[in-house]
């Protein structure tokens, strides 16, 4: 069982350029993490969810746009849980930049 972490992001946008977004700048994700890389995505509703590999561990996300905020949602595995609040505060940092 990993270490989930959760994160709420407000925007201005509305769902339909939110998810444009994402789906435009989710792959940046990587730049952010030594090594790591978007192996999987996909939308189900209105929620992403995708795949990050890194440190030879796989990270299952899922990020879920309402009208006023995204929800984000990491599970972070096995040692990778022990770097949970800087993690989370990556999130909340570079999370805004990406609905720029």
């Amino acid at each position: 069982m990993g270490t989930p972490i959760t994160v709420d992001v407000p925007h201005q946008l509305g769902k339909t350029a939110v998810r444009a977004r994402l789906d435009g700048g989710i792959g940046k994700i990587s730049d952010k993490i030594p090594g790591g890389s978007v192996t999987e995505q996909r939308w189900e509703g209105d929620t992403l969810h995708f795949t990050v590999q890194a440190m030879g561990q796989t990270i299952a996300s899922a990020v879920t746009v309402f009208e006023t905020n995204v929800h984000a949602v990491v599970d972070l595995p096995g040692i990778l849980g022990l770097f949970a609040s800087k993690v989370q505060d990556m999130i909340r940092k570079e999370a805004p930049k990406l609905l720029r």
